[in-house]
């Protein structure tokens, strides 16, 4: 059996189907049973569950003896589907059919870029259900550079023209990356995202906020962060400004920043 780094067993892997029949996709899901609240884990945008932050949250919920869901959106990981034809829509489906089918009683959910846009969406979704009855529930929110909105105000709205032009005619353009191969970026990813903007109004999460940030990225500026805090109404929210910090915030005292924030939430 696969071990963590600490010990620790890697949960088996498991699968649920989401989507209509004929547009099914098979998600890949590692569930830890412990006590609660668990934990939830949304990836961002291109990156999948064997993730440095991903690892360090399963392995905390291990030592901790914490229940602990993480999974893989469809085109990434080890889940099916292509890539190139997720949208926002697709993935938040797939988060909210995997929270709902996987977790049970209060949560702690912890977003990283792309995902804490899924997690805010979660949120409000799930803010829409208050009153019936629900088998999870949020304890409290653990963003991590969130990019609520991406696909409009960080991509969309930086584009050069050459650039909109050829993923309106051509359908797709392949971003450059500083993290591995160049990867598509389609029109239905734009189009369809503006269906699922959050930033300008009020975002009722219900629960407690951390958000770390780091003043050195450079695919979420620190600004977009502190943009989100003003659409957060609750008094419970936190914005901790990483002064060295970059998008990824997946150096060891980084971790320990966003271990530290889940443990507090997780004892509030």
């Amino acid at each position: 059996m696969t071990q963590t780094s600490n010990g620790s067993a890697v949960p088996e892997l498991g699968f649920i189907d989401v989507g209509d029949a004929g547009a099914t996709r098979r998600i890949a899901v590692r569930r830890r049973p412990g006590a609660l609240p668990g934990v939830f884990w949304l990836g961002g945008f291109n990156s999948d569950m064997k993730g440095t932050k991903a690892q360090a949250l399963d392995e905390w919920a291990a030592e901790y003896g914490r229940a602990c869901v993480r999974f893989d959106y469809s085109g990434h990981g080890e889940s099916s589907g292509s890539f190139a034809e997720g949208t926002i829509g697709r993935w938040h489906e797939e988060s909210l059919e995997v929270f709902d089918a996987f977790c049970e009683g209060p949560q702690i959910v912890v977003g990283s870029s792309m995902g804490g846009w899924m997690a805010l969406l979660l949120a409000r979704a799930l803010a829409k259900r208050r009153g019936t009855a629900s088998r999870a529930t949020l304890a409290g929110l653990v963003l991590i550079a969130p990019a609520p909105d991406f696909t409009e105000d960080l991509m969309w709205k930086g584009f050069s023209q050459e650039i909109r032009d050829q993923i309106m005619t051509k359908g797709v353009w392949h971003r450059p990356s500083d993290y591995g191969e160049p990867y598509p970026i389609t029109r239905n990813l734009i189009e369809e995202g503006r269906n699922h903007l959050l930033l300008g109004g009020t975002i009722d999460v219900g629960c407690p906020v951390r958000i770390l940030q780091g003043a050195q990225d450079p695919d979420v500026p620190w600004r977009h962060a502190f943009a989100l805090t003003h659409c957060l109404p609750s008094d419970d929210v936190v914005l901790t400004l990483v002064q060295d910090g970059d998008h990824r915030l997946s150096r060891p005292q980084d971790i320990a920043r966003m271990l530290s924030a889940v443990s507090e939430l997780s004892n509030g």
